[in-house]
């Protein structure tokens, strides 16, 4: 089983540090991996990051990441769930949000466009006072070189 889907990597460097952390059993997402200097916030059930591969047009990149390891939404405790409020609003408000985008892929990265199997959600700001803006564009499908497989989250 697969923590990474290097087929939906944007660029050469981020394979490769796909293939090296696939290579060592590593999910860079789950907690223990998470580096704490990245963290911008946290609660009992979710990390706050800035993206470190933001996207295209977008002024700021944020990833909403659970404690706990899974690949789909509804595969998280209740708590998790109802935490994930608290957790955007605190985003929002303590960026002064007054738009932003909401991207989650849920399920085998390998059909969703993701490039980690390890559940997060994108908040997404774009840089619209750029005179160049391009918009924001979230993948949200793909489709596999091999046969398909269900994934598993892992615990």
């Amino acid at each position: 089983m697969a923590f990474y889907c290097p087929a939906n990597s944007r660029d050469a460097g981020q394979r490769a540090e796909m293939d090296r952390l696939e290579r060592v059993g590593v999910c860079l997402f789950c907690q223990e991996h998470l580096p704490p200097e990245r963290v911008l916030w946290r609660t009992a059930w979710w990390s706050v990051t800035e993206n470190a591969y933001p996207y295209t047009g977008a002024r700021l990149h944020f990833l909403l990441i659970p404690t706990v390891h899974a690949a789909e939404l509804l595969d998280l405790p209740g708590a998790a769930r109802d935490d994930l409020w608290t957790v955007l609003q605190w985003v929002r408000d303590s960026y002064e949000l007054d738009f932003y985008g909401l991207g989650l892929r849920s399920g085998n990265c390998a059909y969703t466009g993701g490039t980690i199997e390890h559940l997060h959600l994108h908040v997404l700001v774009g840089d619209v006072g750029d005179p160049q803006h391009e918009p924001v564009q979230l993948k949200l499908s793909s489709r596999p070189d091999g046969p398909a497989e269900k994934t598993e989250a892992r615990a």
